[in-house]
């Protein structure tokens, strides 16, 4: 995510922490780096002047020049400006006063509008609502089968109709339904094309007239940057859109999409599309996004994801394991796993800060797999007593394992390093330091 633009940024960053001496001059020549960073990233281009006059501004003030790290004040100032361009605070979905509250989903064909619907239904009833998905897409062949195959995926009823009738038809029907069926909130798929044309816009016009969603998003895939945005614009002066959710933005090394479209727009983007996966869909945080495209990483929402995917018994477990210094292999096996259940390796890595700068093999997916393997070749009694594991078991456990026997006594290495180290924090007596697994303490 944002790959190429963080590099750039970065490097900008570093020849202005290489300078002697601050001064207007070399600010200016960093600023035309930042520039041309977000031109290259696809950022339209009166967005990136804004944001360069604006940092310009504040950066050539008295605080910044005589300041004892003046680089790093300029990267705050880059900072802070960019989360005002990603929108300040997150965005929450508009309730009806009186159920159901009604979504509509807008959008080009191929922005994963279908497969967002059911996204955006797994996230609402992960938090206590009760969805109901509606297939108002008459024009691509299989959309209702799509949507109703995703439906049963996470078990959220889907309102759908083949006989011909209109799409507004159709969604007015399936908010009777809603209300029968004590559902909460509907969610919309709407007809996308190829590009915008007048037949498309009445359609999803006559839709809105005939239900007045308190909520229309504009699905917007991250990837094709401005082209997006352009589009948006137009759904905007037709729709009056309320919000817009970035889809593929875990595929997108550029980020002009998402750091154009609320400028261009005027409303908030509200979520964002991480994955393939039905539970790869996030709310949109304008500051954690902004410390991830400045390569500094996202430790809130690493947090969050931890405490979700973190199971109570193990983490007891693991807890009392710590305080007793006796990590053993099967602590850290339970470790990988729950580390996998947070989504992809490279996923979790750019959410720590300074990962970003490590080695692409650092975020191997293929060395979990490795330390699984051979942890899983492994008796109990070497899992609980890695000091018994002798040149014919290694033998043994890297046959077990398809692996070599360097892999199996790589892995043995960086288990006695952690075991060190853990035992150094057991020895403290320091609470914070248990803590900062993510453990809770009495």
């Amino acid at each position: 995510m944002f790959e190429g633009l963080t590099e750039k940024l970065q490097s900008a960053f570093k020849r202005l922490r290489g300078q002697g001496k601050i001064t207007p001059e070399n600010i200016a020549d960093a600023l035309r780096e930042v520039r041309r960073a977000l031109l290259d990233a696809d950022v339209h281009y009166k967005v990136a002047k804004e944001f360069i006059d604006e940092v310009q501004k504040r950066a050539v003030g008295t605080d910044v020049l005589t300041s004892i790290t003046p680089a790093q004040q300029i990267v705050r100032i880059v900072y802070e400006e960019m989360v005002k361009l990603l929108g300040d605070t997150n965005a929450q979905i508009i309730e009806s006063p009186s159920p159901p509250t009604v979504v509509l989903l807008a959008g080009l064909q191929g922005s994963g509008k279908t497969t967002l619907a059911a996204k955006l239904a797994l996230y609402l009833k992960s938090k206590g609502r009760l969805p109901l998905l509606v297939a108002a897409d008459t024009f691509r062949p299989a959309a209702i089968d799509q949507l109703q195959m995703l439906g049963d995926k996470i078990d959220v009823p889907v309102h759908s109709d083949r006989s011909g009738t209109p799409p507004a038809a159709i969604a007015l029907a399936a908010i009777d339904a809603a209300r029968k069926n004590v559902r909460d909130t509907v969610i919309v798929d709407t007809t996308g094309r190829l590009h915008v044309d007048e037949e498309m816009m009445a359609e999803i016009e006559s839709i809105k007239n005939a239900i007045g969603p308190q909520e229309i998003l504009f699905v917007l895939d991250a990837m094709t940057g401005q082209d997006a945005v352009k589009s948006a614009a137009a759904f905007h002066e037709r729709l009056d859109l309320n919000g817009v959710v970035l889809t593929k933005l875990d595929g997108d090394s550029r980020g002009g999409a998402a750091l154009s479209v609320r400028s261009v727009v005027r409303v908030p983007i509200k979520f964002a599309g991480v994955g393939e996966k039905l539970e790869a869909l996030e709310p949109f945080y304008p500051d954690r996004i902004a410390s991830r495209i400045l390569g500094m990483g996202d430790v809130l929402t690493l947090v969050e994801k931890a405490r979700e995917q973190m199971d109570e018994k193990k983490a007891a477990k693991l807890q009392e394991s710590l305080r007793k210094a006796s990590f053993t292999f099967e602590d850290f096996l339970d470790q990988l796993q729950q580390l996998r259940k947070m989504g992809p390796l490279n996923q979790v890595m750019a959410m720590i800060p300074g990962m970003n700068r490590m080695p692409a093999q650092a975020a191997d997916e293929k060395q979990l797999d490795r330390a699984e393997a051979i942890i899983h070749s492994m008796t109990t009694e070497e899992r609980t007593r890695p000091s018994i594991i002798n040149g014919s078991r290694r033998r043994r456990i890297a046959a077990g394992s398809g692996t070599s026997v360097q892999d199996v006594n790589r892995l043995l290495k960086q288990f006695d390093e952690m075991q060190k180290l853990l035992k150094r924090y057991s020895k403290s007596g320091s609470r914070r330091a248990l803590q900062g697994f993510g453990l809770p303490m009495n």
